[in-house]
């Protein structure tokens, strides 16, 4: 399938490796980034199978998961696996645009240099997403409702 870059005024760029439909707005994506100090890099929306290899090459583990992040420097790149997303938000009875959100700044907040290797780092991790969804409308990820 052919990769589509979308034109943007920011220098965060988003690739869909996927059919558009139903998935978030290239700008949307992009102020979702902002909100997490992302000011340069990209976000490509893969399938399955691109998702699962990334994974498997990248962290040794042969299965896709929702989110891969690249850091490069002060930028980097943030993969988000569009059906274990899907998936997910059914599970979590959350809606998909704001599971993607929360993917996007989680993955972005992983380029920034945060963590959730131990109980502590989680906390914290988990608090700055919090604010940040907060502060662009979101709900609060890890409470059920």
């Amino acid at each position: 399938m052919r990769t589509k870059r979308t034109p943007t005024r920011s220098s965060v760029a988003v690739q869909y490796a996927v059919p558009r439909r139903g998935l978030p707005s290239a700008s949307a994506l992009r102020a979702w980034a902002r909100a997490a100090s992302a000011s340069r890099g990209t976000i490509r929306i893969v399938g399955e199978r691109e998702g699962r290899a990334l994974n498997r090459r990248f962290r040794r583990r042969d299965y896709a998961t929702n989110v891969l992040s690249f850091p490069d420097g002060r930028a980097g790149d943030v993969v988000l696996c569009h059906p274990v997303i899907a998936r997910e938000a059914r599970a979590q009875r959350k809606t998909l645009r704001a599971h993607y959100a929360h993917l996007v700044v989680h993955g972005v907040l992983h380029l920034r240099g945060h963590v959730h290797d131990d109980k502590a780092s989680a906390r914290r991790m988990e608090a700055r997403e919090i604010r940040i969804l907060r502060r662009i409308g979101f709900c609060d990820p890890y409470t059920v409702e």
